[in-house]
């Protein structure tokens, strides 16, 4: 397991947002960010911020993790709530971008993001060993290209996996079709992966990087995390046990491997894990 939830934000945005806010904090194109998050890049962008002076409104969906605004509002960022989903979010994100001149961060799109997203790769080709296969939660794209591209380039032996939820398809449907597929709904508790329209250059960047896109069912998911909280102590958000979830799936596909999952987030209501680990049947 690759273990990117013991860090100040709980999840691996940040690699990308220090990179982002290092670069926007030494030019003179804005002194103001603005994001649409689900919550875990808003938080990542909040802390980023906070030594640079740089201002950040995060726009979130009506449904957005209510621990993660709280805390992205305890930072100093601003969250505007949007009705809808994550989707109506990025819409009116760019749209104060485009009125109020602020620094649009839109994750994958930015390829700050993907870029420091790519040092997990670095540090699983520099200190992991061998490895045949590298299991990476597939949202809206920025950890599967920026880790995908890492090893393509360093080891392209090693087959990317990148796994999405059955209820949150979109990403998956267009690396099969190799062309934007949209969806008109999202039904996961993986909110963290959770989108409907991707981005087509970040589409382009998947298709050139990842070997195998599965979809899992969300039992899969909470049994998954049950298992990363049962045998390694970890409590973790749904999205983080993508990799589990496919494993348990397709278990002849990775026998006998050496197989690496990003454990990617830790931001999660404790009331829903409580629910999802504690008071459901083994699924």
């Amino acid at each position: 397991m690759k273990l990117e939830t013991a860090n100040p934000v709980r999840s691996f945005k940040a690699r990308g947002t220090e990179t982002v806010m290092a670069r926007l904090a030494e030019s003179t194109v804005a002194i103001s960010a603005v994001c649409a998050s689900a919550g875990n890049l808003g938080l990542a962008m909040a802390y980023s911020r906070q030594r640079r002076g740089i201002s950040v409104t995060v726009v979130a969906g009506a449904g957005a993790n209510p621990v993660k605004l709280n805390r992205i509002r305890a930072l100093g960022a601003t969250v505007r709530i949007v009705g809808g989903d994550i989707e109506d979010a990025r819409h009116l994100a760019r749209q104060m971008a485009d009125i109020e001149g602020a620094f649009l961060v839109e994750d994958s799109e930015n390829l700050d993001t993907c870029e420091g997203a790519g040092t997990i790769g670095i540090e699983l080709v520099e200190g992991a060993g061998r490895l045949d296969v590298v299991l990476v939660a597939l949202g809206g794209g920025a950890m599967a290209t920026g880790v995908g591209y890492v090893f393509k380039r360093l080891a392209p032996e090693v087959e990317i996996v990148c796994v999405q939820p059955r209820g949150a398809p979109a990403m998956a449907l267009s690396w099969r079709a190799k062309s934007v597929v949209e969806t008109d709904r999202i039904e996961t508790i993986a909110d963290g992966v959770a989108g409907r329209r991707p981005i087509p250059a970040v589409l382009d960047d998947l298709l050139a990087v990842a070997d195998h896109v599965p979809l899992v069912e969300e039992q899969s998911i909470i049994a998954g995390m049950r298992m990363l909280y049962r045998h390694a102590g970890l409590v973790v958000e749904p999205s983080a046990a993508l990799g589990v979830a496919a494993i348990l799936e397709d278990r002849s596909r990775y026998r006998g491997k050496r197989v690496v999952t990003i454990i990617c987030g830790g931001n999660v209501v404790p009331a829903d894990f409580e629910r999802w680990v504690f008071k459901q049947g083994d699924g």
